[in-house]
């Protein structure tokens, strides 16, 4: 067969996972000339010679990638030979449209943890080690395409020996943009609380460890911002944890010294495994053993799991070895606020929390939090999606037009489309406070940036109110506001692939509706670009409207109103009532009487909090969701039993409860446990899906919303309607919660933007 060149563009995670050295190695192997380069749009290669050859490498050189690339789409052309001699890596190409993948930052990997741990390594206790396999990646990023000089490694110029590791084709460091030493990259300080240095290198390693045995804490600076630390096992240092960093009740996330520490105070299953040790390495939330009790209690209080993660940079490693126990690990903040990414910054606003810093002289371009899953039958479910996972895209099958998403106010995360690719960006956090609402429009800008682009329009939520969509209206672009549980479905749709028609039940706290009032127990039926409420919870009243969200007793008086008119105030034998004293009572009876301060809702997780409260479990929460989550912790296995309720006809279906909360003040007054009065709760509104779904007729049904991070619900869900002959979906690695509304918004808004485009297209021609 004569000489041929194939020129071929790789597009996908293809930089910063030593790609261009395994195309330099394989070429070699084979004998072909041609070169290698980075671009923004992906990676570049051409290479000529014997045209079997040609054949065998274009074979290879997907079969073989970089164990962390992802080749999305492999494109080639065969022409005439040019000639080359040699194989080269060229530098490069800034120009073209940026749509090339960004890794994210990578676990560090046995050969690098082996050589941080070995002492005849010249990198033995280096907290910085990485390579082509592991370490920062989307932190570290200024720019594309991900050349050292476009990140924040380029204030570290390599040493001779990391310029020869970088540049020798056979070295796992080959175009390691991130590759230092002892010698020549970041260094470790530790400073005390007021900022000033106290020790460098190894020993600010070993006077953190000192002060985190002594009972101290910690604020580290890792990889995408800063966490606080403390000995899991000593109560008072967790305590004054929680007193300083104002957490009530919010659970802690804990990093043991390796797999066998956490499988010993927790269950932990084959996928669950995997997750741990995965590159990820995200927090996963597992059951904890009864017989992990040297863990101080208030790490999480009343939870019967424990969030778990292992050691994911060099840094966590040795300091985990060091100390030789699990430790909290949590985000380096205030409540609501996000983390802190700069040391200096670091010492201003944790300097009330943190007894000392061990901080790092390795700039973070942008802050990413630990990613949190759990395991929901048998796949994983990305609770928070930021680490190890961010900002890898969601595939589309068809191009979109560009459309930057701004999200909600919870959970916030924003979204940018470029061609077939939805970019979800790291986990921002709620919009609550100024630090946060600067962090968020940080991340609009950055997610711009990178990419180069220029939205054809900025979609939003319908809330007026939300600061994510008054920010989306000073924009340039035009706005196109998306209402929340459609973005809810279109989101869940998306990442599974699902074309309408469709039903989503798409259920959380809060939701601005197209009618006003407050949605939350919804059923949308999908087709094409729009939806149909097809069916929604029987409406109730929230007396005090953000008050009821924060104390369950008011959403439970609410709903005990609706049923009952003014003769529910008169049900001592309710603990929500008791929950009152009597002026309090007589302003909440005001309220709703008169429909002051009382708007009404469709939300099932108000109703999960209302229940929370009339069983007695609670009725004042510290943290969103935690009425819920205790409802779910309540539930007593093994019950099939559930509670009556009826679907009332009209346009939309309404679904009652009113029958299923008399039943349950039944079993309540009857004295039954509450674990089984929860059971039965969450096994009535899996009940009701499955009648819902059986009115509309739809085959597939899409399960989306916070309410859908709970476990029990969600399997129930499932069950029933699999054994109803339906074809049911739910999230995987964008969060069911307001974490993955951006990826929602950008789908509706493309859809309505898509005829103009097309328009525009056709007059250009």
């Amino acid at each position: 067969m004569s000489a041929e060149r194939a020129r071929i563009v790789v597009r996908g995670a293809v930089q910063g996972v030593g790609f261009r050295p395994f195309v330099y190695r394989l070429a070699g192997q084979l004998g072909l000339n041609g070169w290698v380069l980075n671009s923004t749009a992906g990676v570049f290669v051409e290479v000529e010679g014997e045209g079997g050859t040609v054949r065998q490498f274009l074979l290879r050189l997907e079969r073989e990638r970089p164990p962390r690339a992802i080749i999305q789409s492999l494109e080639f052309a065969i022409l005439d030979p040019a000639g080359y001699q040699g194989f080269e890596i060229r530098y490069s190409d800034e120009s073209g449209a940026k749509s090339v993948l960004i890794l994210p930052d990578v676990a560090t990997c046995a050969d690098c943890l082996r050589e941080t741990l070995d002492p005849h390594d010249r990198r033995y206790r280096y907290p910085f080690t990485n390579c082509t396999n592991c370490g920062p990646r989307f932190s570290i990023i200024e720019a594309l395409p991900y050349d050292r000089p476009n990140t924040s490694m380029k204030k570290f110029p390599m040493c001779s020996q990391c310029d020869r590791e970088y540049h020798d084709p056979s070295d796992r460091r080959f175009h390691a943009q991130p590759n230092a030493c002892p010698h020549c990259g970041p260094q470790l300080e530790f400073w005390d609380a007021a900022g000033q240095v106290l020790a460098p290198g190894d020993q600010a390693l070993m006077q953190a460890t000192n002060l985190v045995r002594s009972g101290g804490i910690l604020a580290l600076k890792g990889l995408g911002g800063f966490q606080l630390i403390v000995d899991a096992r000593d109560e008072a240092a967790v305590s004054r944890l929680r007193s300083r960093k104002h957490r009530e009740e919010k659970p802690f996330a804990l990093m043991a010294p390796s797999l066998d520490a956490i499988e010993g105070a927790c269950i932990v299953s084959e996928l669950e495994k995997r997750l741990l040790l995965s590159p990820e390495s995200p927090i996963v939330l597992l059951q904890r053993r009864e017989s992990a009790r040297w863990l101080a209690a208030s790490i999480a209080p009343g939870n019967p799991s424990l969030g778990m993660m292992l050691p994911c940079t060099p840094l966590h490693h040795l300091l985990v070895r060091e100390l030789g126990f699990e430790i909290v690990a949590t985000s380096g903040n205030l409540s609501d606020e996000p983390i802190c990414t700069d040391e200096h910054e670091a010492v201003e606003r944790l300097g009330g929390i943190a007894d000392g810093f061990l901080v790092h002289d390795r700039p973070i371009v942008r802050h990413v939090d630990d990613s949190v899953v759990r395991v929901m039958r048998d796949r994983e479910l990305v609770l928070r999606r930021a680490r190890g996972y961010a900002p890898l895209p969601v595939h589309l099958k068809d191009p979109l037009p560009c459309v930057l998403a701004v999200g909600a106010h919870l959970k916030n995360s924003v979204a940018l489309s470029v061609g077939t690719e939805v970019f979800v960006s790291q986990h921002i956090g709620d919009l609550g406070t100024n630090q946060a609402f600067q962090a968020f429009r940080r991340v609009s800008e950055d997610l711009l940036q990178l990419y180069a682009a220029t939205p054809a329009a900025i979609a939003c939520d319908l809330h007026p109110d939300y600061l994510s969509t008054k920010h989306a209206r000073q924009l340039a672009a035009p706005t196109y506001p998306v209402q929340h549980h459609w973005a809810h479905v279109l989101s869940c749709m998306a990442e599974n692939e699902v074309e309408p028609p469709a039903l989503g039940v798409s259920w959380d706290g809060t939701g601005y509706g197209t009618d006003g009032t407050i949605w939350g127990g919804e059923f949308l039926l999908a087709r094409g670009g729009s939806f149909e409420r097809v069916a929604r919870f029987r409406q109730f009243p929230l007396p005090g409207g953000e008050a009821a969200i924060r104390q369950p007793s008011r959403t439970a008086l609410g709903v005990l109103f609706e049923i009952w008119g003014e003769s529910a105030f008169g049900r001592r034998d309710v603990s929500s009532v008791r929950d009152f004293l009597h002026d309090e009572i007589r302003v909440i009876r005001q309220m709703l009487a008169r429909g002051l301060n009382a708007p009404v809702t469709s939300s099932a997780g108000r109703l999960f909090d209302a229940v929370a409260s009339l069983i007695g479990l609670r009725h004042r929460t510290s943290f969103e969701g935690q009425a819920a989550m205790e409802l779910e912790f309540a539930v007593q296995p093994g019950i099939n039993a559930c509670y009556a309720f009826a679907v009332h006809d009209g346009s939309p279906l309404i679904v009652d409860w009113g029958s299923t909360i008399e039943a349950i003040l039944g079993d309540v007054v009857s004295g039954r446990p509450a674990g089984e009065i929860s059971a039965k709760f969450h096994n009535t509104l899996a009940e009701i899906v499955r009648a819902v779904a059986l009115r509309v007729g739809e085959a597939k049904i899409v399960l989306t919303g916070g309410c859908f991070q709970n476990r029990h619900l969600t399997e129930a869900c499932l069950q029933r309607l699999l054994d109803a002959g339906f074809r049911p979906y739910w999230h995987q690695r964008v969060p069911p919660n307001d974490g993955g509304i951006s990826l929602g918004q950008v789908v509706a808004a493309a859809e309505a933007l898509r005829p103009r485009v097309l328009e525009n297209q056709l007059a250009a021609a």
